[in-house]
């Protein structure tokens, strides 16, 4: 027995076939990632960065300084009034000559003659000069470049292939905006009231100057120049759908200023004036969040319905100030404010986004820079009304319905233009 199994031959141990090694699937990169994997992207959007903060500090440390050294804020809202009228009238005009001629050409010229404007603001102030050389020095500085543009023509430049990142590109600038307008009010303040009354203007004047210098030097992500062909219009107001788009800025912009003054009234109302700043910051914190997160979203097939969308969601939101409001529980307006802010991004994001595709080609730091003039205007027509409102109704809380009454009056005009631009357009071709 023992030899026989001695003898037996011993089979090989059963066999399994062989497994296929797992597969490891690539781990997915956030589009703002991809963004920034792009070579230069980094270098550019640092340097515009570093030019864009002053867009927040030059008006706010204007005021302080003019009011600290004249005693008048009359005087200080008629010099920056005029600026900003001056900036409305040349900024599309500079925005035309970046796109014939290139940033590089055409920027730091520009502001370099913005910079001596703030120079000699300063200087006139310091020694007392006559109040017409205030506004003729403040007026100078109409020639600033419209820096956010100037990196979205980049992007639009670098990424023309890929409509998802343009999307989250156009969303990373949108907060950008955001986080230069909560930083930039509140470092002019510690500026002009921790140092001096002129330190304000002179670090935002040096920051824009040394900021477009750096953008300028990065030529490799330039976009290139387009001269302007015989034949073609020379304004992008004449293309199809851009000029219903841009009344939609200045509605928007009119819920910016409105909400900014009707906060600042109803905080001084009600004793907590100290806390306005934190108030505002809470909407620009909303809206800087719902921007980034509006980015990691593909981009809309029909953008002009997801416009109208984002525009109703931006309407319905801002009725929460106003019954905030009324029941005068700061923590509550808080809140409204906070949740309010979330739809002013996306409603901005996929605006600028419209505004570049109807655009013409070798056009778009116009078509950019104008969308931002209705802007300006809208924020000067909003803090008019949200101030008579302030000063006139007969509860501060029922100024918050100045801010919805714009957010409507947008909506509406964002449903007549989605429905009207591919009218045109269809009629042109």
């Amino acid at each position: 027995m023992i030899l026989f199994l001695a003898a037996r031959p011993i089979s090989p141990p059963p066999t399994h076939p062989a497994l296929p090694p797992p597969v490891r699937r690539p781990r997915r990169r956030s589009p703002y990632a991809r963004l920034f994997a792009v070579p230069g992207a980094r270098a550019f959007t640092a340097a515009n960065l570093l030019a864009r903060l002053p867009m927040g500090m030059l008006s706010v440390s204007a005021v302080l300084m003019i009011a600290g050294g004249r005693g008048s804020y009359a005087l200080a809202g008629s010099v920056t009034a005029t600026g900003l009228a001056a900036t409305a009238l040349v900024g599309p005009w500079t925005a035309r000559l970046i796109d014939r001629h290139g940033q590089a050409r055409i920027a730091v010229p520009a502001t370099a003659v913005a910079a001596l404007g703030s120079l000699s603001l300063l200087l006139c102030v310091h020694a007392g000069a006559p109040d017409w050389t205030l506004f003729a020095s403040y007026a100078a500085t109409a020639t600033t470049p419209n820096t956010g543009g100037m990196s979205r023509a980049r992007w639009a430049h670098l990424l023309r292939a890929d409509p998802a990142a343009r999307h989250a590109a156009n969303s990373f600038e949108q907060a950008v905006d955001e986080l230069c307008f909560l930083l930039g009010p509140l470092l002019a303040t510690l500026l002009c009231t921790a140092v001096a009354p002129e330190a304000g203007t002179a670090v935002a004047a040096t920051l824009l100057l040394t900021g477009v210098l750096l953008f300028a030097a990065q030529r490799r992500t330039e976009p290139p120049a387009v001269p302007r062909p015989p034949g073609r219009p020379g304004s992008p107001l004449r293309a199809p759908g851009l000029p219903p788009l841009l009344l939609t800025f200045v509605a928007t912009g009119a819920v910016f200023g409105s909400l900014e003054v009707v906060t600042l009234a109803y905080a001084n109302a009600h004793g907590f004036r100290a806390a306005a700043g934190g108030l505002l910051a809470l909407q620009a914190a909303g809206s800087g969040a719902a921007g980034l997160l509006f980015g990691l979203l593909p981009p809309a097939a029909r953008p002009a319905r997801r416009f109208v969308h984002c525009a109703a969601a931006m309407a319905a939101l801002l009725t929460l100030p106003l019954l905030a409001a009324a029941t005068g529980a700061p923590l509550l307006l808080a809140a409204a404010l906070l949740t309010a802010g979330t739809a002013t991004a996306p409603t901005m994001v996929t605006g600028m986004g419209l505004v570049q595709s109807r655009t013409p080609a070798g056009r778009l730091n116009e078509g950019m820079t104008l969308a931002v003039t209705a802007l300006l205007a809208g924020i000067a027509a909003g803090s008019a009304t949200g101030g008579w409102a302030a000063d006139h109704l007969p509860s501060p809380a029922t100024g918050y319905a100045v801010p919805a009454a714009a957010a409507a009056l947008a909506l509406a005009l964002t449903a007549a233009t989605s429905t009207r631009a591919p009218q045109e357009a269809a009629r042109r071709t």
